[in-house]
């Protein structure tokens, strides 16, 4: 399903995208198609940054409806797209999520060249809570090898309002809302309560990237 949202008639936040580190002038986009990702990069080619996109094709009906829309984006932007796919089988030990972000990351890890994911607040915040109810707390890395993620600490209402502001699409992934994912069952059920308890979770995590610098 394509998503457009109409203009909105005036800024709802600053012209800017909060980042952390150095963005590199040249670097490939992790583009999915879907909101995050096509923000990160109209932000990037709005910052005059050579860019290219990577899009990594799961196997799945999703991955085909994505596939279509990434490749439009590509060619009305003018930018190279490299696409990937699974071509090994998922181990028996291995949950459907482990084995497609293994397989994601190999295929950027081979890309060999810096780069950028839309790797935003929410997600950190999930992963937090996922990794605390495994026994340790950790967060999101800002670098994995070529791989760095620079908007770690910007909220996703940022990038909901640049995208309602830029009046750009994105293609939604209906897998995101499927319960039966755990990364979507944090989002949808366990954020939002553990907001009650401490609305104020993404300062707390937001300041846990800065003790660590970044």
């Amino acid at each position: 399903m394509w998503v457009q949202v109409p203009p909105v008639p005036q800024l709802l936040r600053g012209n800017m995208l909060r980042f952390i580190g150095d963005l590199p002038r040249k670097c490939t986009v992790a583009f999915s198609g879907g909101i995050d990702s096509v923000v990160i990069s109209d932000f990037l080619l709005n910052g005059k940054r050579e860019v290219d996109l990577a899009f990594f094709h799961h196997g799945t009906i999703n991955s085909d409806r994505a596939e279509g829309f990434v490749r439009k984006f590509a060619e009305e932007r003018r930018v190279p797209l490299r696409v990937g796919r699974i071509n090994s089988k998922k181990p028996n030990d291995l949950s459907p999520e482990e084995f497609w972000r293994n397989e994601r990351y190999a295929f950027l890890d081979f890309l060999g060249v810096p780069v950028v994911t839309g790797h935003h607040l929410g997600d950190a915040i999930e992963t937090w809570i996922f990794t605390s109810l495994h026994g340790e707390s950790k967060l999101i890395p800002y670098r994995r090898g070529n791989v760095i993620r620079p908007f770690l600490k910007t909220p996703k209402e940022e990038i909901r309002s640049w995208a309602e502001r830029k009046n750009l699409s994105w293609v939604e992934d209906e897998s995101n809302s499927d319960p039966k994912y755990m990364r979507n069952l944090i989002r949808m059920s366990i954020v939002p309560e553990a907001l009650k308890v401490n609305p104020g979770l993404g300062t707390v995590i937001r300041k846990k990237y800065e003790l660590l610098g970044v």
